[in-house]
């Protein structure tokens, strides 16, 4: 197979010292090792006999024009009925060519071509970050990661896997693209709460079964639902009753918390109402154990140190929009959280 600049062929006799004499640190450090002439040899050998088995692992030389030599290796090892793993080799002097990423393209088409395999995936240590731009450039989406999933040079380390199926949009199409940008561009967690007052300028919380701390009504907004509808349906779920949303008290930035990633949250006004509210809400006894009504000098000890920031400047100014970050207010400045 060829561009008509670059080549995947088979191995020959002759590639096994280029390619032995060629092996270096930066191999080493994803590869565990580099195997002897000896064991390269036997490599070989191997490749050949399981590309003859029904090409269980189909192994190419990556040669460029105007080389004697191989300049890379790249492979597709079949995994599971219909399922193949790609990885790839640029050897020191030919990295920075693109080398690997027009070799993956071209085994991506024979892959999917000649082998008749539905999907394939690649697997990359996420400090690997010049494997993982060739994965996504050669239209892998990331999909998730294994933690702990390799043993490298002694130490476990994380695994991220890239996917690409064969009725996959093409990269190079606005569907394929944007699908696979949406695959690694950060996505954070929204986080709708719901502000009740009573007449009398107390906040109404709830008893959860799975913290100490009172909470605001409302959770965590789902996956293709608007942040204004999730604060209403984590309402009915949580109270059995729904009140009108009379605006945005205030918008919050959360950094990392307890195993938490990080998080906006909005604070939605749910109004004031006459204390006996309490009598037309119904707690779903599972995860709301309770609800009441509590002013603001009483919340320091009863709600997370977030809540205790932030909810005495939400109840003091109900008619301004607070712009937080992490319970205190955005200056306009770039400038670290304070502690």
């Amino acid at each position: 197979m060829t561009d008509g600049e670059l080549t995947l062929r088979p191995w020959r006799d002759e590639d096994i010292d280029v390619a032995h004499g060629l092996a270096d640190d930066e191999m080493v450090r994803w590869f565990s090792s580099t195997p002897s002439r000896s064991g390269l040899a036997e490599a070989v050998e191997r490749w050949r006999a399981q590309y003859a088995d029904d090409r269980a692992v189909v192994n190419f030389v990556i040669e460029l024009a105007g080389e004697s030599g191989p300049v890379g290796t790249v492979e597709v090892r079949r995994l599971s009925p219909g399922v193949g793993g790609v990885s790839w080799t640029t050897y020191k002097p030919y990295r920075g060519q693109r080398v690997a990423q027009r070799a993956v393209r071209m085994l991506v088409i024979y892959a999917f071509g000649e082998l008749g395999l539905d999907r394939l995936q690649v697997e990359v240590d996420p400090e690997n970050r010049a494997s993982a731009r060739i994965a996504i450039r050669s239209g892998f989406r990331r999909e998730g990661l294994l933690r702990g999933g390799a043993l490298l040079q002694g130490e476990r380390r994380d695994v991220a896997v890239y996917g690409l199926r064969q009725d996959d949009p093409r990269a190079d199409t606005l569907s394929g693209w944007t699908a696979l940008m949406d695959s690694v561009l950060p996505k954070k967690r929204v986080i709708a709460h719901v502000v009740v007052r009573d007449t009398g300028g107390r906040v109404l919380l709830c008893k959860v079964s799975y913290k100490r701390d009172l909470e605001l009504p409302g959770g965590v907004v789902e996956p293709d639902e608007d942040p204004a509808t999730g604060a209403l349906r984590e309402m009915q779920e949580e109270l059995g009753f729904q009140l009108p949303l009379i605006g945005v008290l205030a918008i919050d930035w959360l950094p990392r918390w307890q195993g938490w990633g990080d998080a906006i949250e909005i604070l939605y006004d749910g109004g004031t109402h006459d204390p006996s509210l309490l009598e037309s809400l119904t707690p779903d006894g599972f995860e709301i154990l309770g609800v009441d009504w509590y002013s603001p000098t009483e919340l320091a000890d009863l709600v997370s140190p977030l809540n205790s920031r932030r909810l005495p400047l939400v109840l003091a100014s109900p008619d301004v929009l607070h712009n937080l970050r992490d319970g205190h207010p955005v200056t306009g400045q770039l400038e670290d959280p304070p502690a």
